[in-house]
């Protein structure tokens, strides 16, 4: 007898309908799943075979021991344990144990199934469950643990699982599962604090203010200091100034933690903004993504929040070099023999290094040990093309002795944050024709548009161009960076004094040495 019940596969940040076609016939007795199954997969033949007889139910009844198991399309790599439940409810199905049902032609079944046919979470359900929802399947079927997850999808009948045994009697018409229908996002689920405040850092009011500029912008920050003079501390604040994320942003970075097994256990939402600070020894494909079967990377685990290297020139050259493009374009595409995928990496890239080897380049308190060859050398590690992608270079000075123990409470985060909000609705109100977010995000056409300036902040630009020798590249990004700036000024026109600001934090980027 055949059978055929719904699961999904993800591919990237989406996912697509499985079939799972289940055969019970007589036959030569085997046990075959087909459809580009991994080991995994696989393997879901014990899993569901223990499952189904710890369960109180017979397997494979009767002579009937010719079971095939089909995943369709067959062009596509299955992977992971979500197939288990779909796997079982269809051999359960084909060889008469439980009545066909036809809710079931509506719905989608995830689960992973332990030997006595309890049902272990999984990852990837949010994803599955916009694809039901897009293609008109009002039941997923899922375990406990996946419940609340699968619920940020609106409208949908969820059926939370404990066992396979209490989804057996449910068929039958026995005990009841408590279903419930999902209500979406709600305004709790999304509000946030974090753990580190600029209220606590002393000194460097330089560096807040150009941190200020690029949460409200989105803009890429290189941060140039001695050791100890509070770079990590800087870089680990920005998330406490950056606005609540939108719904549609929470979705986006749920559904890439989702994917990548990141939601921790009773977590179900990834409401506050991603901070991925990766060690400088990590490979290119952990930062940009892909394996065997591609996956996210560090680009994509911060989207919508913050990326920072810390360490830069410590990082390797070709790790650098592969962030050129994300940087860029706002994606990433991952291309491998066995699939190809497409993840988004809108991230703000803040980085930090010391000025030299030793660190105390430049430093009035501290004499340098390095020879200007291993300086040169140094500050090389670090291609002119990346450093092109930065906006806004940060020179963070040694604190004061009488700074670091004043008593004198800085501004908060909570203040910062408001100023950043504003700017960030002037952005949405300009932009809302656009699919973009921030000034960051611009494409020439808009700067074009939306960056207009005077006779005298022309001649102001010229001058820098000239003086700096700016790239077409840089000279946009000195544009939008003055945007942000007149944006938190609540201006509508680009004057002078915001482009000179914009101009201040890059024209160090490429100074000589000595």
């Amino acid at each position: 007898m055949l059978s055929k019940v719904f699961s999904a596969v993800n591919i990237g940040l989406d996912s697509r309908l499985v079939e799972v076609e289940t055969d019970v016939s007589y036959g030569f007795p085997c046990f075959e799943i087909v459809g580009l199954p991994d080991t995994a997969v696989k393997e879901a033949k014990e899993r569901v075979r223990s499952a189904i007889l710890n369960s109180g139910q017979k397997f494979l009844p009767g002579n009937q021991k010719r079971l095939i198991v089909n995943l369709a399309p067959a062009d596509i790599k299955k992977e992971g344990s979500i197939y288990d439940l779909p796997i079982a409810i269809g051999i359960l199905f084909s060889s008469g144990l439980i009545a066909p049902q036809d809710k079931i032609k509506d719905s989608l079944f995830i689960g992973e199934l332990a030997l006595d046919g309890s049902l272990r979470c999984v990852k990837g359900v949010l994803p599955m469950a916009l694809l039901a929802k897009k293609i008109g399947l009002r039941n997923i079927f899922l375990p406990e643990a996946n419940a609340k997850e699968a619920s940020l999808v609106k409208n949908m009948n969820i059926f939370p699982l404990k066992t396979l045994s209490q989804l057996l009697e449910w068929f039958r018409g026995g005990a009841s599962i408590k279903s419930f229908l999902s209500q979406g996002f709600q305004k709790e689920m999304i509000e946030t604090e974090s753990s580190f405040d600029f209220g606590y850092i002393k000194g460097q009011e330089y560096a807040k203010r150009a941190l200020e500029i690029a949460a409200a912008g989105g803009h890429n920050v290189l941060m140039v200091g001695p050791p100890g003079s509070g770079k990590t501390l800087l870089a680990r604040s920005l998330p406490s100034i950056l606005p609540q994320m939108t719904q549609g942003e929470v979705l986006e970075a749920t559904k890439i933690a989702s994917i990548s097994g990141l939601l921790k256990s009773g977590q179900f939402i990834k409401s506050e903004r991603p901070f991925r600070a990766p060690h400088h020894t990590i490979s290119e494909v952990a930062m940009i993504g892909g394996g065997q079967v591609p996956k996210p990377g560090e680009v994509s685990l911060a989207h919508r929040g913050v990326l920072f290297l810390d360490e830069l020139p410590e990082f390797s050259r070709k790790v650098l070099e592969s962030l050129r493009q994300p940087l860029e374009d706002g994606t990433v595409s991952v291309s491998r023999a066995k699939g190809r995928a497409g993840y988004p990496a809108k991230f703000i890239l803040v980085a930090a290094m010391n000025p030299c080897p030793c660190g105390f380049f430049g430093d009035p308190e501290r004499e340098c040990q390095c020879s200007p060859s291993e300086i040169i050398r140094y500050r090389k590690k670090i291609s002119g093309p990346f450093l092109d992608r930065i906006d806004l270079y940060l020179e963070v000075p040694r604190v004061e002795f009488e700074k670091i123990r004043s008593k004198v409470v800085a501004e908060k985060s909570s203040c910062i944050r408001q100023r950043v909000e504003r700017a960030r609705a002037i952005q949405r109100k300009r932009f809302k024709k656009i699919k973009i977010l921030t000034n960051s995000e611009m494409l020439p056409q808009q700067i074009e548009e939306f960056c207009f300036i005077d006779k005298k902040a022309e001649d102001l630009l010229k001058k820098a161009v000239e003086k700096f020798a700016f790239s077409v590249r840089a000279c946009h990004r000195v544009l939008k960076v003055a945007r942000t700036i007149a944006d938190l000024d609540g201006e509508e026109e680009i004057k002078s004094s915001h482009l000179a600001e914009a101009i201040s934090y890059r024209s160090k980027l490429f100074a000589p040495l000595f």
